[in-house]
């Protein structure tokens, strides 16, 4: 297939992407590895296709961001997505920087190229800011720095880190946008926020809708709360001090919605066995 002409020169293409020192070449395919240490971990399917077949028409507009490793081969810095796509649409060679890069420079570049060249789907590029914290001991402030963007967004993003697993991996597929995300961090319950992703994927609920459902879950929650008859509590704290005086320790009683729990405290082994033997008296009666 005849590839369109794209009105520029590939040096003048290339330029764009490049620094001082860059090679602006193009690299056979067979020839370039994936990087290890990748941030990407995830590559959608349908995407990945509609990439290839761009790709087929147009070639590879933004170039992929190399550096030489041994034996004539290179590693991929950024952009191994459009790698794939070349490789299913069949590309021999695809346009790249070249760019000597150190071993210990690697990690914190490529993260950087990847996020800035917005490459990562949310939960990625928040893994990419944990990395860059943990593994060369950045702040948020110096990893706001390093990407262009503010000490908040950053935040933000870690922020998704705490959502469970299943939440974590929509956001990864897609199907629910960091603007979801963040509506769901207000709720503190899992279950909850679990329960209310699901409503969103399937309702297809705007970001707007979700925080509305946010909202409407907290009123809800607040009005059952106020509805727990307060006489409870009186029984509650009175058979707390009957328990106590008949045991002769400290007793705590926790109240669940469902149910609840019983605490006893001890302080001896010897003072266990007082108190087993009480109750087995007492149970044995």
């Amino acid at each position: 297939m005849t590839r369109k002409a794209l009105g520029r020169g590939i040096s003048a293409l290339l330029s764009d992407y490049s620094a001082p020192g860059d090679e602006l070449l193009e690299v056979d395919v067979d020839l370039i590895d994936p990087n290890p240490d990748q941030p990407r971990s995830h590559f959608n399917e349908a995407k990945l296709e509609e990439l290839a077949q761009s790709i087929k028409v147009n070639g590879i507009v933004q170039p992929i961001l190399l550096r030489r490793i041994a034996n004539g081969r290179y590693q991929i810095v950024a952009g191994e997505r459009r790698w794939r796509a070349a490789q299913r649409a069949s590309l021999h060679k695809v346009n790249a920087v070249v760019r000597d890069i150190p071993d210990a420079k690697l990690l914190e570049l490529a993260l950087i190229e990847n996020i800035q060249r917005q490459e990562l789907n949310p939960i990625e590029e928040a893994l990419a800011y944990q990395r860059l914290i943990k593994t060369l001991g950045l702040t948020q402030d110096q990893v706001a720095q390093q990407v262009g963007k503010d000490r908040s967004s950053i935040a933000n993003y870690l922020r998704l880190l705490r959502l469970p697993d299943e939440i974590q991996r929509m956001l990864e597929d897609e199907v629910l946008s960091m603007g979801h995300a963040r509506a769901l961090l207000s709720l503190e319950a899992e279950d909850a926020q679990v329960k209310l992703a699901h409503e969103i994927v399937n309702g297809k609920l705007s970001v707007r809708e979700t925080e509305q459902a946010v909202k409407q879950f907290g009123a809800e929650r607040s009005i059952r709360e106020r509805s727990t008859p307060k006489e409870n509590d009186a029984n509650i704290r009175a058979a707390e001090l009957k328990l106590k005086r008949f045991l002769g320790t400290q007793v705590k009683i926790q109240q669940s919605q469902n149910g609840g729990k019983i605490e006893i405290e001890f302080g001896s082994m010897s003072e266990l066995d007082r108190i087993y033997s009480i109750i087995m008296r007492k149970s044995d009666s």
